[in-house]
């Protein structure tokens, strides 16, 4: 009896926690009903991004009528393989996931223009909703723009509060958008600075498995919002397509057909070394 005891309080400690030791539980989230476009589903032949991640997969869609040059930026790096085998090093619960840099730092970055960074897109039919997909915009330093840099909207379903929401009323937001930042979540003070470029439509709680994760603090004890070395979050790949695009199980054939090949060419390379000498 008291084995049973003990097996039942331990799951629902793993239920309440959700996110093994880190003390986050990922939120309980209810599907958005609104006319905003980011809560649309997609249609046949719309641009999307899929991710392949450590975690799970996220697939988002992509809006290049709207922010055009981080689209084009994300989508021609996503396609050079830039993006694989990167890690998230920013893991913050309840504000955002991000990644991008390949450098793994933070502190990095890439563009399609001989790394030269492209400006704020800011469109005023797109917010910070939980879910969007945003680019990293850099200001303060040597070098003030958009690049390879990117994160996910991870705020918490009751983040945006009353109080919040009349200050937005006032500032010119319309109830459509107001009703979605009350049903989602999101970052509206952002809205301004950073770009949205695209919405995940399937995946959130990926997203939100990766920012439960257990983070590190540096050396005096302030938290860095980096994952621990255990719990690395690594992107295998970003998959650029057409929607529905291929499925998990058709990315995981081409991905094993292309190993394969890669596995023949090296050994066919050594073979010709081998006979060369």
């Amino acid at each position: 009896m008291k084995k049973t005891v003990c097996v039942v309080l331990a799951l629902l400690l793993a239920l309440l926690c959700g996110c093994g030791g880190s003390g986050k539980s990922v939120p309980s989230r209810a599907t958005v009903t609104s006319e905003e476009r980011q809560f649309a589903t997609p249609s046949d032949g719309d641009l999307i991004a899929i991710f392949t991640t450590s975690l799970g997969e996220v697939r988002a869609v992509l809006y290049p009528d709207a922010a055009p040059m981080a689209v084009y930026n994300f989508v021609g790096l996503a396609r050079t393989g830039y993006y694989d085998n990167t890690v998230i090093w920013r893991s913050q619960y309840g504000f955002a996931v991000q990644g991008g840099d390949a450098t793994g730092t933070g502190t990095g970055g890439s563009t399609i223009w001989s790394n030269n960074p492209y400006p704020l897109e800011a469109d005023a039919g797109l917010k910070h909703y939980a879910g969007a997909l945003c680019a990293a915009f850099a200001s303060g330093g040597d070098v003030t723009g958009g690049n390879s840099q990117f994160y996910f909207v991870q705020a918490l379903p009751d983040s945006v509060d009353k109080t919040q929401q009349e200050a937005l009323a006032q500032n010119g937001y319309s109830e459509s958008q107001i009703g979605a930042y009350a049903a989602a979540g999101g970052l509206p003070y952002l809205d301004n600075t950073d770009t949205v470029f695209g919405q995940v439509y399937q995946g959130l709680d990926v997203v939100d498995k990766m920012a439960c994760v257990d983070t590190q603090q540096d050396e005096e004890g302030n938290e860095t919002w980096r994952p621990t070395e255990e719990d690395t979050i690594t992107i295998q790949k970003v998959t650029i397509a057409n929607y529905p695009g291929p499925t998990a199980e058709e990315l995981a054939a081409q991905a094993d057909s292309s190993a394969e090949s890669e596995s023949q060419a090296a050994e066919s390379e050594s073979s010709a070394d081998s006979a060369a000498g």
